[in-house]
């Protein structure tokens, strides 16, 4: 136990020996997981595409064009002035700006003279998507307007007006009554939500923050593979085997020392969650211990089976990076696996990360327990078996 100690003691110290390190071990991951969760909606905050409205008419017309937009299911109507909502629009932060002239009324409708200004981002979805907001609520307020002089049409052909005043009177009348109507109508089309309750609530931020978790810690456990590469440059890997000291207590030693670390960052990383960004990482912090570990001993094993098949400290940088990017992203890490095709989502299945996120996803977003996971984590528990195996016979001092 002491060789096996000594040995962890002397990886931390190397591991830590710059600076630098700490970047790699804290510092970036958490800032990555501020950016990235941090700019995912939690699911509280309102959907809809935000839409800027510029309405200089202030009239009841350009009111109820703006109080159909909030109904809307798509859009998200904000107030603002012309020059604001241009900057927003200029900078890209906005996708549309529909601006409502002055002269915009119920006479301008009458007379067919009335005319709106929307302004799109070019190929942009999200403008797409308010041009027909927009125009199915410019098209509700003309609607009850049509029916406004319909009914003043109605009764000049039974008895004239005796005066413009009496005219626009009836025709006030008859706007409120359409509009009235109009609001009391039933919907055609009735979507109805479930209401089912969560036994946890949803976060998506949750999901990013434990991607982002897997992709930082998985990485540097690669990492193993170089420094077997590095200490067989130096020699001092047949120097210490040299002494008294077994290889498996020396492989023992090396693995267990990292995985260590890799807990260490992962408790990090999920308190930095916890407390800073608020975020449910599960109710049962055993189940969380039990695949978080699975996880870091799956890489790791993947990380010494590699190190028996590079030869120099740089051929094993370079992989670690390029497997552990490759392996967050084919794993659901950084982008969902459902947005990929069933193919590729049968296909993943042979990496670790992809069980390592299935389960914490179980936990984190799907409320379930430690017996939920424990298929997740025996596998990862295969991964690590089988690599392991492979590294430990592979394993050359030169």
């Amino acid at each position: 136990m002491k060789k096996i100690l000594s040995i962890i003691k002397k990886d931390v110290i190397l591991r830590f020996s710059g600076a630098s390190e700490l970047l790699f071990f804290i510092i970036l991951p958490v800032v990555f997981t501020f950016l990235l969760a941090g700019g995912t909606p939690s699911g509280d905050e309102d959907p809809r595409i935000r839409v800027l409205i510029v309405d200089e008419a202030q009239t009841a017309i350009s009111g109820q064009i703006f109080e159909e937009l909030e109904r809307s299911t798509a859009v998200r109507p904000v107030l603002m002035e012309r020059a604001d909502a241009l900057k927003e629009f200029d900078e890209r932060r906005a996708s549309t700006v529909f601006i409502i002239p002055a002269g915009v009324d119920a006479e301008s409708l009458q007379a067919g003279s009335a005319e709106v200004e929307l302004m799109k981002q070019p190929n942009n979805i999200n403008a797409t998507v308010v041009e027909r907001a927009v125009g199915t609520a410019i098209r509700r307020v003309s609607s009850s307007v049509g029916a406004a002089q319909n009914a003043v049409s109605q009764r000049e052909a039974k008895q004239v007006f005796a005066s413009d005043a009496e005219r626009q009177a009836y025709f006030d009348d008859a706007l409120k009554l359409a509009q009235d109507i109009q609001k009391e109508t039933p919907e055609r089309v009735k979507a109805v939500e479930a209401a089912t309750p969560d036994q946890i609530e949803y976060d998506p931020r949750a999901n990013s923050s434990a991607g982002q978790l897997i992709t930082w810690v998985f990485i540097p456990l690669f990492g193993i593979s170089a420094m077997f590469a590095y200490e067989r440059q130096q020699g001092t890997l047949r120097r210490v085997l040299t002494t008294p000291t077994s290889k498996a207590t020396y492989l023992l030693g090396t693995i267990l020392g990292q995985v260590l670390m890799a807990l260490v960052q992962m408790a990090l990383l999920v308190l930095f969650g916890i407390f800073v960004m608020k975020l449910q990482w599960g109710n049962e912090p055993l189940a969380l211990f039990v695949i978080l570990t699975a996880a870091a001993l799956a890489a790791a094993a993947f990380g010494t089976t590699m190190g028996t098949f590079v030869k120099t400290e740089g051929q094993a940088g370079g992989l670690s990076i390029m497997f552990g990017m490759v392996f967050a992203l084919m794993g659901g890490c950084w982008y969902p696996l459902e947005l990929f095709p069933s193919a590729v989502q049968n296909a993943v299945k042979i990496l670790p990360t992809t069980w390592a996120m299935q389960g914490l996803l179980d936990l984190v977003l799907r409320g379930r327990g430690l017996v939920e996971i424990l298929p997740e984590a025996g596998v990862l528990l295969g991964f690590a078996a089988v690599f392991f195996a492979v590294g430990v016979w592979r394993f050359r001092y030169e």
